[in-house]
Order: C-alpha cells, then structure tokens, then sequence
C-alpha cells in the first residue's frame, strides 16, 4: 500500500513538473518569438500607413495650392495675400496603438525600422521607440531630440545598438515626408539620472541622440549623431 502510494505522489509530481515545463515553454515562446513578431508586424504596417499618409497629405497640399492659384488667376485684380505656410501646419495627427507618430526610424546596420512615438511611458515604449527630450518636438530641426527605446536583447527596438560604431548611418522620416540621413559620431555608456547630454548646443546642427539599457541594465547605452 505504501508503495503504491509513494508511487502516486512521484506521478503526480512528475505531472505537476511537466505542466510546468510546459507553461514555461510557452510563456517564453510568446514573450520571445510570437509577441515581439506580431509587435513587429503591427510596427511595419505603422510605417506603411504612415507612409501613405504622408503621400495623401501632400497631394491634398499640392491639390489646395493649385486651387489657389487658380482662384488669384480669375481674381488678378485683387492683390494676393501672404500664402505661405509650413509644409506640415494644418495637417492632421498620425496615431499609432493610441500615440502620436512623429515619424519613424531606420537603422541599417541593426535591421531596425521602428515608428517614433511622441510621450514616453510603459506603454508606449512596449510599442515603438519614443522621444524623451524635448516636449513638443518636432524631428528633422536643428537642435537635440533624444529618443529612447527599450533593449530586450532580442533585436528588437534598440536591442542592438550595442553593435553600432561612430560612422554607421541612420535615418529619420518626419510628418512632412523630409527623410534625413544621420552619422554617427559619439557612442559611450553612462547613469541612467545623467541627462547632461539633452540640452547641449548643436551650433545649428540637426542632431539626435538614441538611449537604452545596457544588457545588464546597469547603465546606459548613449548614441550621438548629426546630420552633415
């Protein structure tokens, strides 16, 4: 009796230890291998949108400027008022998983292509890259903006920026359609609480600065570039 009943406890054990095996398993091929490729997926077809949104709303730019023209033609006697206008003011917001997209990110060394989002928080940085600094930026101007991106250590988001060197290229497309190709110049780590380099004088530079965790989230990959 005694037997079997020891025999019944190392069964249920050895249940108990594969359901568990099996649980694990799947926690980490969802955390691992299917969110992080439908996170992928959803992010590529941001950029795709967002893309076409930049295409519509420049020929809905170029449609109401030739309205215009048009209307001074018939109306000559009149003297035309000031009709210039930034390229990007009037136009409507671009959403992404329900933030602002300022635009998006390319990395080719790294084979990163990441929407960038506009607020920084738990959220939003478990859906794209964000900027930090400063508020209300606008990309592609002279001037910092630090964007900041998680490191998951599995090639998403600024997983690898570990593997990037002063030269590599990257490329930012902002809400206007203006895609701007920047160097690197600068790499080093420091404290996460150091936020010296935010707020530095570019002499009129357009510059950028991409942060994330080191592996073992001790300190702070840094990544300062410009465009030449």
């Amino acid at each position: 009796m005694s037997a079997n009943r020891y025999g019944n406890i190392l069964t249920i054990i050895l249940v108990v230890l594969i359901v568990a095996i099996l649980i694990g398993i799947a926690f980490l091929t969802y955390n691992y291998i299917i969110n992080p490729r439908n996170k992928e997926n959803k992010n590529i077809a941001a950029i795709e949108e967002f893309d076409k949104y930049i295409e519509e709303q420049e020929n809905e730019e170029d449609e109401k400027i030739n309205n215009e023209e048009q209307k001074l033609e018939v109306e000559s006697t009149e003297q035309p008022k000031d009709q210039t206008t930034s390229s990007s003011e009037g136009r409507k917001k671009k959403y992404h998983e329900g933030f602002v997209m300022l635009g998006y990110i390319t990395i080719p060394k790294t084979n990163v292509k990441q929407p960038i989002l506009d607020t920084v928080t738990p959220e939003s940085l478990n859906t794209a890259v964000a900027v930090l600094y400063p508020s209300n930026a606008q990309l592609n101007q002279p001037g910092n903006i630090v964007i900041i991106g998680h490191n998951y250590k599995n090639g998403q988001f600024f997983s690898n920026n570990k593997k990037l060197s002063v030269g590599d290229k990257l490329k930012i497309k902002d809400n206007t359609g203006t895609e701007l190709t920047y160097t690197i110049y600068e790499k080093f780590e420091t404290t996460e609480q150091d936020t010296s380099f935010y707020n530095r004088n570019t002499n009129g530079a357009i510059e950028v600065t991409l942060s994330t965790c080191t592996d073992d989230a001790k300190a702070r990959t840094i990544i300062l570039a410009r465009v030449e």
